[in-house]
């Protein structure tokens, strides 16, 4: 049996925090590589405060342009709505009209075509 080593007593993170400077030339310039201490912090770095921003004034233009939106979204909404309903029961009328006169056109063109077939039979067999 083989003795392992103990665990180490504290094992580094992967975080780093890295300040870029402010220089305006500095964008060209590479963060520096990182060195095997500087995986090894236990404590974060502070992170910097946070103004709030001002809220700025309101637009009545901008409130009215909003308003506006919102009101043709919900007309819009409302009224295809209202059409799908007057319009179902009109369209399954239509549909069902238009259904039943295409099987009495059907049905008389049948029979029409069924009339002229046995006529021609019945010709035959008189010929003969």
């Amino acid at each position: 049996m083989t003795m392992r080593p103990p665990p180490p007593a504290r094992v580094p993170t992967l975080t780093e925090v890295v300040s870029l400077p402010e220089a305006p030339g500095a964008a060209n310039v590479s963060p520096p590589a990182a060195s095997p201490t500087a995986f090894a912090r236990t404590e974060p770095a502070p992170l910097a405060a946070v103004e709030p921003v001002a809220p700025r004034p309101l637009d009545e233009d901008e409130i009215v342009q909003r308003v506006l939106a919102d009101l043709q979204r919900q007309v819009e909404l409302m009224l295809e709505v209202k059409l799908r309903e007057a319009l179902a029961p009109a369209l399954t009328r239509a549909t069902d009209a238009l259904m039943r006169e295409a099987r009495n056109e059907l049905a008389s063109t049948l029979r029409d075509v069924v009339a002229r077939a046995v006529s021609q039979e019945i010709s035959r067999h008189r010929g003969r």
